[in-house]
């Protein structure tokens, strides 16, 4: 029910329920009244049958009684409120404060319609009439009411103001001419105002053209957070594309790049509110200005605007949004991304290359060279560690066993399931071989080293080239020279693999190879070319990275 305001003495004539006069007033045997509606949904919305106001229960659900006294009274009490409403709504033409008040009325001031400047006076509806009517009357000028109509006489020759001093740019009667402002220059009211008129005009046209210059900035900062959201959309989809296959540290980059977009969008977009908050400030700024003078402009009062224009508001300080260029871009969030990663992966390869090599040296194993398949020109040292080529061809048995056509060398040890592991130092030397050969080999002649041959080697060519022999030789692009190599087999996984042990890195694997032989560690230390390469090649002991 819609509710009411009354006074104190009033509300007896209030349900304690609904708080509005009451409708269908019953009684309840506690001899409290409610509205009929109101005391049955309190009874059907609640477990216990008791009273709003004094909460007696009952232990069966209350009869109610029609109160008709109350009901008699209720119906005087809104007849009154109807009548008291009829008669306040009589009186709304009565003048307010703020309002302009009629000249005439000898009673209550009623509101005034209109303000004559010929009779200096402002009518209501019914004192205003003679004008509307009258034929002499029509004749002088209404404009909306105003106050003060007084402050269009002049104060000095009791004159109405109908001319303008351009020199003093103030309203003059047409005695200040003759009197006071001999040598100045004069028009009419009418003239003045007209001119003044077109210039409000074209001021207000250049404010609302600015409005429009802003509103349109507003669009264009609008569609440039839009195209910002979908460029963002497209970077992240293309991250996401490329972080897809990766692993653990990948996706943490993948969420790392979302947030940063999503923190540029929203560093964007708070860019753009601001923009927009101070746009929408100074169009706020610029249309109360634009209301003033529309207002100012509108007026066919000609000393009224006369008076008024210099109390105008000068136009708010604005910025030259033209030269404000808003254009977000992600462009390159996903490449500063990848390169991070790039470098991020690098520390992170770098240290699970670490805890690889750190596990494959686990299977380190004691490798000597074996002398009966060493060719003629190798020089072995005592211990069977170092090995280098000799400008003396040894005079050696030609055993099945030796290499007689390239200078190779094999190990001792033979492995034909499980893993091992070895490390070779060929620091200072320009050419070297290294891996490990299947025990079929051929050792004879000319060799072409290859897989398909059983060969699974690296080697080191002029100095700076890397190569590894799948066949055909596959060169090989090192962040650095590598000084000491480690080799690592999986027999069962088919597994060949070389590391850079100073820089815990992995050089080369093969990988999907099938072992059905022994396997023996390979070695070539290249040859002299009269003491170029004079460096041994050596194998070393393996000091497990810490």
């Amino acid at each position: 029910m819609a509710a009411a305001n009354f006074l104190p003495s009033e509300d007896r004539f209030l349900c304690s329920i609904c708080l509005d006069v009451f409708t269908d007033p019953v009684t309840i045997p506690c001899g409290h009244n409610f509205c009929k509606t109101c005391i049955t949904e309190h009874c059907n919305n609640n477990d216990q049958y008791l009273c709003p106001m004094c909460k007696e229960v009952f232990t069966t659900r209350p009869q109610l009684r029609v109160n008709t006294f109350i009901s008699e009274m209720v119906s005087q009490f809104r007849q009154s409120a109807q009548q008291k409403a009829s008669s306040s709504s009589s009186e709304q033409q009565v003048s307010k404060p703020g309002e302009v008040p009629c000249d005439v009325c000898t009673g209550p001031k009623l509101k005034a319609l209109k303000s004559c400047l010929v009779c200096l006076a402002s009518y209501c509806e019914t004192h205003l009439e003679p004008h509307l009517t009258a034929s002499g009357l029509k004749r002088h000028q209404l404009i909306d009411p105003v106050e003060n109509l007084e402050d269009r006489m002049c104060l000095k020759h009791d004159k109405p103001l109908e001319l303008f001093c351009k020199t003093d740019q103030t309203c003059v009667c047409v005695l200040c001419p003759v009197l006071d402002h001999k040598t100045h220059e004069f028009v009419p009211l009418k003239e003045e105002y007209e001119e003044k008129k077109a210039e409000l005009e074209k001021t207000e046209a250049e404010v609302q053209q600015m409005i429009q210059k802003r509103r349109l900035k507003i669009q264009e900062i609008k569609q440039s957070v839009e195209l910002s959201k979908a460029n963002a959309g497209r970077e992240i989809a293309e991250g996401v594309q490329v972080f897809t296959y990766l692993k653990v540290t990948v996706e943490r980059s993948q969420a790392e790049l979302i947030k940063t977009i999503e923190e540029n969008q929203k560093k964007t977009e708070k860019q753009a509110e601001d923009f927009i908050k101070e746009l929408e400030q100074e169009i706020s700024e610029l249309m109360r200005r634009s209301a003033e003078v529309e207002k100012l402009s509108h007026s066919e009062d000609h000393l009224h605007l006369l008076q008024n224009l210099p109390s105008l508001s000068p136009a708010p300080p604005t910025k030259d949004w033209t030269e404000v260029i808003f254009r977000p871009s992600h462009e390159g969030t996903v490449v500063r991304a990848v390169a991070q990663l790039e470098e991020t992966l690098s520390k992170e390869m770098k240290k699970l290359l670490e805890a690889e090599l750190k596990r494959v040296q686990q299977y380190a194993v004691d490798v000597t060279l074996d002398p009966d398949t060493a060719h003629p020109n190798l020089i072995l040292s005592d211990d069977g560690k170092q090995m280098s080529h000799g400008d003396v061809r040894k005079n050696l048995p030609d055993n099945p066993e030796r290499f007689s056509g390239h200078i190779w060398v094999l190990g001792k040890q033979s492995f034909s399931s499980g893993r091992f592991y070895f490390e070779v130092q060929i620091e200072g030397k320009t050419e070297w071989n290294l891996g490990v050969a299947r025990e079929s080999i051929n050792r004879k002649g000319p060799i072409t080293r290859s897989p398909q041959n059983g060969y699974w080697t690296i080697h080191l060519r002029n100095g700076y080239e890397y190569f590894s022999a799948a066949g055909p030789d596959v060169r090989l692009s090192l962040k650095s020279r590598p000084q000491k190599v480690g080799v690592f087999v999986d027999y069962e996984e088919g597994l060949v693999s070389f590391y850079d042990v100073d820089a815990a890195a992995l050089i080369f694997s093969f990988t999907g190879c099938c072992f059905t032989e022994k396997l023996f560690p390979y070695f070539c230390p290249g040859k002299n070319y009269v003491g170029k390469i004079s460096a041994p090649m050596i194998i070393s002991p393996v000091n497990q990275t810490e």
